[in-house]
């Protein structure tokens, strides 16, 4: 909104005539979110301390018992921030505001979470999966009222890659497909916030891809060049997407080893509707199990690990689920499964990048 406004007057200095580009808009986000990010946590960390710690669950090593009395719920800051960044460097399009809507709706989710966790000074309770359920499938209607606005004739569909302009049509299934999405991406994101720095230095990686490939489809050219779909305003999703990059990257500062601050659940659930509202509002669900290749190798780690042992009477898989605590039972240092993993999203992430041409 301050971007449009500043761009009136691009009569007045050919500088203001900037505030017309998305590249342009898209820097000023990160920036702005970093800044704000940057300066208001060391803040919060202090607050937090008294106020909103992290609560050590038993089901994790040992090692991790150090940990308990952290801040926690750093989601607070840098989602809001972020949100903020977006509204005023974005214009006002219904691909936004859907953006915006799915990560409030989710980061409340898990900020009503934190509260009861604390209130019962452990890491049980938080809202029930009934209620979780209900939001998610009110979004996912909600989102598919504003597709058929958005993609006409395409509304009900999703691509799929390799094959050039070829989309699946889900009809009336549409919505819950949606949901499943929203859902599955938050809770992915939630299983891989278990070590300093490693959900928010994952997460970074595919939304920068969906970012890029926001922008790729708001430009006719370069959508019809890659032969993905034309979205008129999907170029603005590359703000939203910008905007998150600069909370995150800021975050990771306070977030890495030893963290000062964890995001806890109101951030990682806010980052999956982030995550999946871009994938939903581009078209490009498949493209976001590709690009989120460690989010998904996470989920099925403890998917899997819960069904052997039920099957089994008690075996594992797994030293320990999710995935990245297997490897600290094996005795890698922490650093490094956290390293290893963010080079792990960044080679996903080239390969859904990589797919955008072969098709």
């Amino acid at each position: 909104m301050l971007a449009d406004f500043l761009a009136q007057f691009s009569h007045v200095h050919i500088l203001f005539n900037l505030f017309n580009y998305i590249t342009f808009r898209s820097a000023l986000a990160f920036i702005t979110s970093f800044i704000l990010t940057f300066t208001l946590l060391k803040y919060y960390i202090v607050w937090a301390k008294e106020k909103l710690y992290e609560r050590i669950s038993e089901d994790v090593p040992e090692r991790h018992k150090v940990k308990k009395g952290t801040p926690s719920s750093g989601g607070l800051v840098f989602v809001p921030i972020a949100v903020f960044s977006t509204l005023i460097w974005a214009k006002p399009v219904i691909e936004i505001l859907m953006a915006v809507l799915a990560t409030l709706v989710m980061g409340f989710m898990g900020f009503v979470d934190d509260i009861h966790k604390l209130k019962r000074k452990d890491k049980k309770g938080g809202l029930r999966k009934t209620y979780k359920l209900v939001f998610q499938l009110a979004l996912g209607g909600i989102f598919a009222i504003s597709a058929t606005y958005i993609f006409g004739d395409k509304a009900f569909m999703t691509q799929i890659l390799f094959i050039k302009n070829y989309f699946i049509s889900l009809g009336i299934f549409y919505f819950i497909f949606v949901a499943l999405v929203i859902s599955g991406t938050s809770n992915a994101v939630n299983l891989t916030d278990g070590l300093d720095g490693l959900a928010s230095g994952v997460v970074i990686f595919p939304l920068a891809v969906l970012g890029l490939v926001a922008y790729f489809e708001g430009n006719f050219k370069f959508a019809d060049y890659l032969n993905i779909l034309y979205i008129k305003n999907a170029g603005q999703l590359a703000i939203f997407s910008s905007s998150f990059l600069g909370s995150l990257v800021a975050f990771l500062w306070y977030n890495s080893y030893p963290a000062e601050v964890f995001m806890g659940d109101t951030g990682s659930q806010a980052l999956g509707g982030a995550l999946a509202s871009l994938a939903v509002l581009t078209k490009q669900e498949i493209l976001l199990a590709v690009a989120g290749g460690v989010l998904v190798m996470e989920t099925l780690s403890v998917a899997l690990q819960v069904s052997y042992f039920k099957l089994t009477g008690g075996k594992r898989i797994f030293r320990r689920s999710p995935l990245h605590h297997h490897f600290e039972e094996l005795g890698w240092e922490e650093t490094k499964i956290v390293v290893r993993f963010w080079i792990a999203s960044l080679l996903f992430s080239l390969i859904a990048l990589s797919t955008l041409k072969i098709r």
